[in-house]
């Protein structure tokens, strides 16, 4: 019976998972919000009944497109007046929906090659895919939009036209470093940047721009061997790492991490009364709910850092030197990788290595890497898999 049981349970999950992907498709086609807010485009609003709108920032995407038309086009300067990296300065100015179409050319991928794992048989997201063309949603969502259709086309092309000269998208492009992007300056705490003058180097970033911080240039081989030799050698050696873990263990004894917890609790006290203060103000009406969600939500996240905090100073440091080992284990065919092989290992192992005039004063590893956790959570449902 329990057999007959679990067949019957896994097919109407299948049916309900259906209905829901369908009910939210056919929302996305009449041109309404089939999620919920987490989607919306910057500078982007939904409101049953109202629609799609722009929100007052969504004028900085205006001054900033125009901009880009006139021949400003550093995406540095522009994700500064848009308060954003200039990745998502790129990514905004991508979006259609400032020409009041909406345009859904991705879905999750149903097959089963598309889903996340997950932790004990848990559903995880799923990963996105481009649609058909016969699949793609486009529709007019807003009257009077931001752009019009050629300002937004030639915006494009000329996006278009800057990433392909950029030095990323030349496919002969000899890439000769293989720490960038993972180092950090020990005096200032700025990002260390690569350099070509004469020879390769890497430097500080302030050092370059500012010539504020007094660190200096280093040589890239002469680094780079520097480091190649921490990670195929000292990284694999026992008393290495167990000298590390140690001292590690030290530091955390030795820190006055009482006064600390008694902050953090202080700290949490605050918060909680903050938020009930919020609550009862919504419960007798003062405030209406989406003025209490847009209240809770700085709480809730300050509340979460803190606890978060509070339990790891409660906690310590928990360092399984064995496991250590076992993971830089394979470091010891570091020399024999290749300058691709090597930036995988590191952007999964090492999220920042802190170095001053060749010298490697410490070496951050990724929390998750002895993590069960799975970082992708749904946001959308999805179609059963194939």
């Amino acid at each position: 019976m329990g057999t007959i049981r679990a067949a019957i349970a896994g097919m109407e999950r299948t049916e309900i998972l259906e209905r829901v992907w369908s009910a939210k498709e056919e929302k996305r086609r009449r041109g309404e919000l089939a999620q919920s807010a987490i989607v919306l485009p910057f500078g982007v609003g939904y409101e049953t009944g109202r629609g799609f709108f722009y929100k007052p920032e969504a004028e900085l995407v205006r001054k900033a497109a125009k901009q880009f038309l006139a021949g400003i086009q550093n995406y540095v300067e522009i994700s500064k007046m848009l308060g954003v990296t200039p990745r998502g300065a790129h990514i905004i100015l991508r979006n259609p929906i400032w020409t009041g179409f909406r345009v859904i050319n991705q879905k999750r991928d149903s097959s089963p090659a598309g889903k996340y794992a997950g932790i004990n048989g848990r559903q995880a997201d799923r990963r996105k895919v481009d649609r058909a063309i016969e699949d793609v949603i486009r529709i007019k969502v807003i009257e009077k939009p931001l752009l019009t259709e050629d300002e937004f086309d030639t915006l494009q092309r000329l996006m278009d036209l800057k990433q392909e000269k950029h030095w990323h998208s030349q496919t002969d492009y000899n890439r000769r470093f293989t720490y960038n992007g993972f180092l950090t300056c020990v005096i200032c705490g700025e990002p260390i940047q690569t350099a070509s003058q004469r020879r390769d180097y890497y430097v500080c970033r302030r050092r370059r721009t500012c010539r504020n911080c007094k660190s200096n240039y280093m040589g890239r081989q002469r680094l780079e061997q520097k480091l190649d030799d921490l990670f195929a050698n000292h990284l694999c050696s026992r008393p290495f790492v167990e000298n590390c873990v140690n001292e590690l263990l030290q530091r955390s004894a030795e820190n006055d991490s009482a006064a600390e917890v008694r902050r953090l609790n202080s700290e949490i006290n605050s918060l909680r009364r903050k938020r009930e203060r919020v609550v009862d103000s919504y419960v007798e009406g003062v405030i209406d709910k989406p003025e209490l969600t847009k209240r809770l939500g700085p709480i809730n996240e300050g509340l979460r850092v803190a606890n978060t905090a509070l339990s790891f100073k409660e906690k310590g440091p928990d360092l399984d030197t064995d496991k250590l080992i076992a993971v830089f284990a394979p470091l010891a065919e570091w020399g024999c990788w290749t300058r691709d092989q090597k930036r995988q290992i590191l952007s999964s192992l090492v999220p920042d290595i802190r170095v001053v005039d060749y010298k490697v004063e410490s070496l951050g590893l990724n929390p998750k890497l002895f993590s069960n956790e799975v970082t992708h959570t749904d946001r959308d449902s999805s179609p059963p898999p194939a």
